[in-house]
């Protein structure tokens, strides 16, 4: 069995309503794919996300690992951080990268300033149900 990114850049969501945007990429996710979501979601939608994930959990999704990179303004001097901050009001929300990821596929996503590490379950049983 084969691991799929798919990349989902900010304009293919941003003109969809919040509902939209979390339907979309809860699809995705469904179909056992890692979505990197160019930008991140506001934190109303992704507390929605969470909840629609949680009413949609069945046999055959067990629901999402989320995560959120953000570049951090905390790190650097003065001119670093007025730059961060330019940015952020000129992009809003594309700054960043989402990662939802079924749980089926993604035991846990840790991240630190410097790196981002998916921990995956084994493939081979992914799908399988257990024999009793």
């Amino acid at each position: 069995m084969s691991l799929t990114l798919q990349f989902v850049p900010y304009n293919e969501i941003e003109g969809l309503s919040s509902i939209g945007r979390i339907n979309k990429l809860l699809k995705i996710a469904k179909e056992n794919k890692i979505v990197l979501l160019e930008g991140r979601l506001k934190k109303e939608e992704e507390a929605e996300l969470i909840k629609t994930t949680m009413e949609e959990i069945n046999d055959d999704f067990k629901g999402i690992e989320l995560g959120v990179i953000y570049p951090g303004k905390e790190h650097g001097d003065l001119l670093k951080k007025l730059k961060a901050g330019f940015v952020e009001l000129m992009l809003g929300d594309r700054v960043g990268l989402t990662i939802i990821g079924p749980a089926s596929i993604v035991k846990e996503i840790k991240k630190d300033p410097n790196k981002i590490e998916l921990l995956t379950t084994n493939p081979t049983k992914i799908g399988k149900k257990k024999k009793r």
